[in-house]
């Protein structure tokens, strides 16, 4: 096989350096066309079947080879052959050398490219889950990239082969007949009168507004799909209505009434969602209380004398709950009422695309976007109710600290619980089916984090899973765990907190009646625009995004707002091309772009530079010299591919390397940004450093030598 592909490709590569190499496009152009006109046509005239036969064969093989042209091979076929032997000439020709190059790269690099540019490949893939042949009959009517450039792209897709021969052929028919004619009028012009003809200029003006019409048609048909099952109210309530009040929500309503449109907010539960009830607000707080007490006992790092700390349970999780209180103004529905929001206590059924029940009231509306965040995964355990158990939504109601707790998951969420309840004096054992904590960081970060985490006493059990919780006859609880081997492993717990995931907030809001698609993971199936498989139903948050993240649920809120209400005349396609996250264990665990794992995966050739805390004057000072700052660079060039920091006030640091990723700033300029003495954010600087180090000018430094000893004579 592999054989095989190498004597194709050779075939391949040969014909499209020929046709280079003899510059061979100099003659795909109407000047060309019109010159040779005259011949073509007679030998056309006297040899139709061999013009035709030649013709098509050689529109195929341009086709099929995926050169440039394609529009000028169809007006001339025009000016040639006229618009009916033209129209079909191209549309067979092109559509049979399209599958060609669509098979050729199937089998030549579906494999090596689907592995190193799936990522590139992502929105296509997407497309054509979501939209199946619409799809890609909309790249042929609306052609984002040109047509050669499309037939290779979707052969390294999963869209089926005879699927890709009829939309194309359909969809290529429109534009085929528009150049062919196009061509056919374009060959009559032979004086500069004939050029103001009506028929000239209808067929060059359907050649340029054909893009347009075809989006415009398109766009129209989907919408017909989407509505035709219900009927639009002849006015609205609200422009938009907003479901789910934690961060997406509170955003997207915050957006649209800036901008003075009439917005109704929804909630069910409590105002701010996990981030600021069960999530990000708690965890921090607690964590802040765990690190203390964490110092305090080692007291001796800072020439202190170590003491025992006692925690009194009840008046940590009271400290906790009195943060939430001082943040809750901030998200409260006194704040949202003064801005102009109407902010409605209940639950929310979606009735119609502009239709939303609360209760026993029906509000209309434009737009709706869904916010509705996401919910623990829960696990399903035998004789569970045999111990207390918790997740991240409901740890924060727990009475008394457990003395032996056991967290299932060994992600962000569980990382953080666990350090936090052990350095609160609980023994903490966490049990992972994965073969390491923190799967989406490097290796080395997640040996970094579990050498910590044993140092402070947290017993790591890896490649298990939870089997089932037994109960003897003191009532001692036990959870009995089992690998792949086969092997048990019984681990003693008065408390079990499973964090082994989230799952998109989806039930009862009837999106099967109003034929909007979920992803397998269940999250809400969304084009580019946010949009659902409804055009003025959008989500954003936990619900559909990829990143499960506040900080990326309050940036998809923007595009949900500003595209539902101005929608009509501007859309913008939400940004993924710089997110960063930071796990807030100690030491923190930041993250912006590719780490190692991600290029290795991909196949993106890059460079490493590294800078040690240990060397670091500030953290040296702090005692906080655990961890380090590493950066992917592709080779010789000091552009940032991605950085993973770990160590003290990670978070905070990674912030001056986003802003550098996200305008392309590099590690030239960061080296020559001035960072205050002594700081923590001298690391990036002098990571920068150490790239300049190891790509310093050898030939000029040698020269510079050479003056300098010069100079001294």
């Amino acid at each position: 096989m592999q054989a095989k592909r190498w004597v194709l490709a050779s075939i391949v590569i040969s014909l499209i350096i020929i046709f280079y190499v003899f510059d061979l496009g100099q003659y795909f152009n109407i000047a060309v066309m019109r010159q040779q006109q005259s011949v073509i046509q007679d030998y056309y005239l006297a040899h139709p079947f061999l013009a035709i036969s030649g013709f098509f064969f050689f529109y195929l093989t341009a086709a099929a080879l995926s050169l440039p042209g394609a529009g000028f091979l169809s007006l001339l076929a025009g000016a040639v052959f006229g618009v009916t032997i033209g129209t079909i000439i191209v549309s067979f020709g092109s559509t049979l050398g399209a599958t060609l190059a669509f098979l050729g790269a199937r089998f030549l690099f579906r494999e090596n490219i689907e592995a190193r540019f799936g990522r590139y490949l992502k929105n296509i893939n997407e497309g054509l889950d979501r939209d199946g042949a619409l799809y890609l009959f909309s790249l042929r009517l609306i052609p984002l990239f040109p047509f050669f450039i499309i037939n290779p792209v979707m052969g390294i897709t999963r869209i089926k082969t005879w699927t890709f021969m009829w939309v194309s052929q359909l969809g290529m028919l429109a534009a085929t007949i528009i150049y062919v004619n196009a061509g056919t009028q374009l060959a009559s012009l032979t004086t500069h009168k004939s050029i103001v003809s009506s028929d000239v200029w209808i067929s060059l003006g359907l050649l340029c507004l054909f893009p347009w019409l075809a989006k415009f048609c398109i766009s129209r048909w989907q919408n017909m799909r989407a509505y035709r099952h219900f009927k639009k109210p002849k006015k609205f309530d609200y422009n938009i209505v907003v479901i789910g009040a934690g961060s997406a929500g509170l955003v997207s309503a915050y957006i649209a009434a800036t901008v003075n449109a009439k917005v109704a907010l929804i909630e069910k539960h409590k105002m701010g969602g996990d981030c600021l009830n069960t999530g990000c607000v708690p965890s921090k707080a607690l964590l802040r209380t765990a690190k203390l007490r964490h110092q305090m006992q080692h007291a001796s790092r800072y020439g202190l004398e170590d003491i025992t700390v006692d925690t009194p349970f009840a008046k940590t999780l009271a400290r906790v709950h009195d943060i939430i209180k001082k943040i809750e103004p901030h998200d409260s529905v006194e704040r949202y009422t003064a801005l102009g929001v109407d902010c409605i206590q209940g639950e929310a059924h979606i009735i119609s695309p502009w239709e939303v029940r609360v209760d026993n009231k029906t509000l209309t509306t434009r737009n709706i976007i869904i916010a509705t965040g996401a919910s623990p995964m829960p696990l399903d355990i035998k004789d569970l109710d045999k111990v207390a158990h918790y997740t991240s939504d409901t740890i924060w109601n727990i009475k008394e600290q457990p003395k032996n707790l056991i967290v299932m998951g060994g992600g962000p969420i569980g990382c953080e619980l666990a350090q936090c309840f052990a350095r609160l004096g609980s023994k903490v054992t966490i049990v992972t089916q994965g073969a390491r904590l923190l799967p989406k960081e490097d290796l080395e970060v997640s040996q970094t984090l579990e050498a910590a985490f044993m140092q402070e006493g947290i017993l790591i059990e890896k490649g298990f899973t939870a089997d089932h919780v037994s109960a003897d006859a003191h009532d001692n609880k036990h959870l009995h765990c089992v690998n792949a081997k086969g092997e048990i492993i019984t681990l003693a717990c008065d408390a079990l907190l499973i964090a082994v995931g989230r799952k998109a907030n989806t039930p009862n809001l009837d999106l099967e009646k109003l034929g909007i698609r979920c992803r397998d993971n269940g999250t809400i199936l969304t084009n580019d625009y946010l949009q659902t498989d409804v055009p003025n139903i959008y989500a954003c948050g936990d619900v559909t995004s990829p990143y499960q993240f506040t900080h990326t649920a309050s940036h998809q809120a923007w595009y949900c707002a500003v595209n539902a209400l101005f929608g009509t005349f501007k859309k913008f396609r939400v940004d993924y091309s710089v997110i960063p996250w930071c796990t807030f264990t100690d030491p923190e665990i930041a993250h912006v772009g590719l780490n190692e794992s991600m290029a290795l995966e991909q196949q993106i050739p890059y460079e490493i530079t590294r800078y040690e805390l240990n060397d670091l004057d500030r953290a040296i000072a702090d005692s906080a010299t655990q961890g380090f700052v590493k950066i992917l660079t592709p080779p010789g060039k000091d552009r940032i591919l991605g950085i993973t920091i770990v160590g003290e006030h990670a978070g905070d640091l990674l912030a001056e390397c986003v802003l550098a990723m996200k305008h392309g700033i590099g590690l030239n300029k960061l080296l020559g940004t001035i960072h205050i003495y002594p700081t923590l954010a001298e690391a990036n600087k002098y990571a920068a450093g150490n790239w300049k180090k190891a790509h310093k000018p050898a030939l000029i430094l040698r020269g510079l030598r050479r003056y300098h000893q010069w100079r001294r004579h």
